[in-house]
Order: structure tokens, then sequence, then C-alpha cells
């Protein structure tokens, strides 16, 4: 018999997030208690948030639901390194749909694991290699969840950076967000030896350290980081404005395109679209993208993306030519 009810309770909690209906004489014999027991360690999970439903019968029947709140999970060995591969996986590249909640996750998980487990995670990292991945250059997961780490935790944090002309750098930042391009990662921070508001690619960024030292945000002098970052990148050139125009409706093409971008807006009674957004990734790379929407498409601006989607299609019209 399980006479520790901490250790039961987590017990009961691993069988009852597997997807099925546990009948209460089997959730007895697995916890070696009676069914009695069984009923009061259920109501004890519902007491801490997590929505456990009860079905009616000869024996009665437990399973967990969906409820109004995200309750902690508990994960096995094997879950907890799926989990940590797949997240360490999109961390590497700014992958659409992986932002800065996703890095988060990944550095709480990392930091609970156990030694073994955290091992098994490296090996099979290292012993695999992905098919496809993101078209922007790779980075350490160590680096990304050091800095979700003290943008979380409102901790400074020290690297060393290297510019884009190669010049090299010690920072001293208090980190406010990390935001992701589709193809990047950038950092948002407050450069205290420069005491001004900063940019940081994190590719870029080696060592990072998290100082224990804690600070209070100061206001960012945009909305949020993400329009911060475009401001930023207008003022360096290092972005341009998209104008393009789609002949299908905007949900057909905003389907086919990554939420980065931003949603087109309906014209033309919504037979067609236009999208208008500020990027910052090459224009080789944007008329590649916009041709694979597999939709009829005019660019509008800017004019090097006009010259480079005509050169493109000039290319593949030779490259699909009778010989």
């Amino acid at each position: 018999m399980t006479t520790d009810t901490p250790a039961r309770l987590l017990t009961l909690l691993s069988l009852l997030q597997t997807p099925r209906e546990w009948p209460g004489g089997e959730l007895a014999d697995r916890l070696g208690v009676s069914r009695r027991t069984v009923r009061r360690d259920i109501d004890r999970l519902r007491e801490l948030g997590y929505p456990v439903q009860a079905t009616m019968g000869a024996d009665g029947g437990y399973r967990l639901v969906a409820g109004k709140a995200m309750p902690p999970l508990v994960l096995d060995d094997e879950e907890a390194v799926a989990i940590a591969v797949g997240l360490r996986a999109g961390a590497g590249h700014a992958l659409e749909g992986v932002d800065e909640a996703s890095v988060r996750a990944l550095a709480k998980l990392e930091q609970v694991l156990p030694s073994r487990l955290r091992h098994r995670v490296a090996t099979l990292q290292a012993a695999t290699t992905p098919l496809t991945s993101g078209d922007g250059p790779s980075i350490a997961p160590e680096t990304l969840t050091v800095m979700a780490s003290t943008v979380a935790g409102r901790e400074r944090l020290r690297f060393a950076y290297r510019a884009g002309d190669g010049t090299g750098s010690r920072r001293l930042t208090e980190p406010y967000r990390l935001v992701s391009t589709g193809r990047r990662w950038y950092l948002v921070a407050y450069d205290l030896d420069r005491d001004d508001w900063r940019t940081f690619r994190v590719d870029r960024v080696s060592e990072p350290f998290a100082t224990g030292a804690r600070f209070t945000p100061r206001e960012l002098p945009a909305g949020d980081a993400a329009e911060y970052l475009r401001r930023s990148m207008q003022r360096r050139g290092d972005s341009y404005e998209l104008v393009v125009t789609f002949a299908a409706p905007a949900r057909e093409v905003a389907a086919r395109l990554p939420g980065w971008l931003g949603a087109p807006e309906p014209v033309d009674d919504g037979a067609s679209c236009v999208l208008r957004a500020t990027v910052s990734d090459a224009v080789e790379w944007m008329a590649v993208r916009l041709a694979m929407t597999g939709v009829d498409f005019r660019v509008q601006g800017p004019p090097e993306l006009v010259t480079c989607v005509r050169a493109l299609g000039a290319r593949l019209t030779r490259a699909a030519a009778e010989t």
C-alpha cells in the first residue's frame, strides 16, 4: 500500500494523464489502496485545479478532461526526452510557430531534467539530422534558453556580440523580449553600457551568462518588442516594405504564407487581396517564398523584388523549355 500521499497523488495524476478512462477498481489496484482512498485522492486533485471527470456505473471510472486553465503536467522519462528534443530542434532555427513561449518552455524543462535525461537529449539530438530546417542561421538551443530564462526572471544578461562588420564587443543588458522574424531570432534589450535600447541578432551572440542581478523592466519606446524591432530594422536599412497583390481570397493566401508576414487585406469584394509587410529577408528568398503559394500574384514593391521575381520567372521558364 502506498502511504506517501504526495507520491501517490503524482502517480495517480500520471495515470490519469493518459488518454483513457480508468475504472476505480483498477486505480485502487495500481496504487495499492482502497477505492475510498482513490475517491479522496480524486477530490484532492480537483481542489488543485485538475478537471477529473467521474462516470457512473458498477465500477465507476475517472478521466482527465480539458478544463478552463492549464494545470501542471507529470511526464515520464520518455515523454520528457521527446518534448525536450522537439523543442531544441525547433529552437535552433526561428521556425514559424516557434516563438519565445516555446523557448521559455524549453528553459523550464531543461532546468529540472535529471543529468541522465539531459545526456539522452544531447545524444539523441547529436545523432540525428533533420531533412528540413529553417532558412536562417542555426543557434545553439542553450543560448536561447539562457536568454529566455533571463527575460522571464528579469535578470541581467552578459554576452559577447559580433556586429555585422565582424567587430566584437561585450554587452551587459537588461533583456526585454526574444522576437522571431520567421528566419532569425532577435533579442530586444536595454544596453547598460550604452544607456539605450538595442536589438541583437541571436546568431551573433556567444557566451551568454545570467548574472543573477535582478532589475525592474524599463518602458519600451514602442508599443511592443516586435514593433520596436521593426522600427529598428527600418532605421538601419535592414528591412524593406513588401507590397504584393494576390489573385485569391485573403483567407486562402494567409493559409499559404507564414504568419509572421501578417494578414493580407481583402480587395475587389474579397476576390483578391493585398499583403503589406516589413521584412528583412533577402529578396531572392522572398521571391521563391511568394512563388511557393501556388497563387498568381503581382509584386508592387520594392523594385529590387520586382526585378528578382522577373529574373526568377525567366530562369524557371528556361529550365522548363523543351530540349
